[in-house]
């Protein structure tokens, strides 16, 4: 499956993703200064009259939550996030995580987004321009987050691969693992696409062979896992989460898969082992 941001921005799963990711990140920030880290960070900010009109997903994602008058407080935090970035109204733009990022950042905090592609990564430099605590850092995200979670203790870590690639699911778990092994107090989040449970379950046994320990699992399926060739859902894996994840979890994902999904919809939340 290939899950460029650009075509799939604003759809259901930039929802989960962004409105959890915006929850840890404010329940990691309450602690004190925080350093987060994103493996895969992408331009960090689109154009949705671009390659995300040709996949229609935000019109069944973010357009109907901000015309969704029943939003629940985490889904309202993505909301507004939406709202600042089109001060004219609309939803032309949508925030990626190191925008999403960067514009919570204080004094002591940082973050890094790593990209691979030389054209995304100008676009990414480009965005956090302006943020003196957000930094663009071209190469390969999973070859260099562990160095960087080890040299900062408790730091929150995004792995959240496109997927083109045959081996991303092994390289996700591995890296995850590897993080925990390095800083035991990091707390990382891991998405993946659901389109059958074969390879998700691959994935988290992936996980636990590596030494991961116990995960959050926070499922959103919008359908039936029948047609692999789908996106039928995705999750949202986060290992060493913050008191009250499983019940933010549920929110987001319950609200979701009621709001967007189609028959058969239904949000899981589950702790492996």
């Amino acid at each position: 499956m290939n899950y460029r941001h650009s075509f799939h921005a604003g759809n259901f799963a930039d929802i989960v993703k962004h409105a959890l990711m915006l929850w840890l990140l404010a329940q990691r920030r309450a602690a004190g200064a925080i350093t987060v880290l994103d493996t895969h960070a992408g331009a960090g900010l689109y154009d949705l009259s671009g390659d995300a009109v040709r996949s229609r997903e935000a019109e069944a994602g973010i357009e109907r939550l901000i015309a969704s008058e029943d939003r629940p407080p985490l889904i309202e935090a993505l909301a507004a996030a939406v709202t600042e970035t089109n001060p004219g109204g609309g939803t032309r733009f949508y925030p990626g995580s190191p925008l999403l990022v960067a514009r919570r950042l204080g004094r002591g905090d940082r973050y890094i987004g790593f990209e691979l592609n030389p054209p995304v990564l100008a676009l990414l430099s480009e965005v956090l321009e302006p943020f003196d605590v957000a930094e663009a850092r071209g190469g390969d995200g999973y070859d260099q987050v562990v160095a960087e979670a080890a040299a900062s203790p408790g730091s929150l870590v995004l792995i959240d691969p496109p997927f083109e690639q045959p081996d991303d699911y092994h390289r996700a778990a591995d890296t995850a693992a590897a993080i925990l092994r390095a800083d035991p107090k990091a707390t990382v989040a891991v998405w993946t696409p659901m389109k059958d449970m074969e390879t998700f379950d691959g994935f988290l046994r992936r996980l636990d062979q590596g030494g991961a320990g116990r995960a959050l699992v926070a499922e959103a399926r919008l359908r039936p896992l029948t047609n692999p060739m789908k996106m039928n859902g995705c999750a949202l894996v986060v290992l060493n989460p913050p008191p009250g994840a499983e019940a933010a979890a549920g929110e987001v994902c319950g609200w979701v898969t009621e709001r967007l999904g189609e028959a058969g919809a239904r949000a899981e939340v589950w702790t492996t082992g």
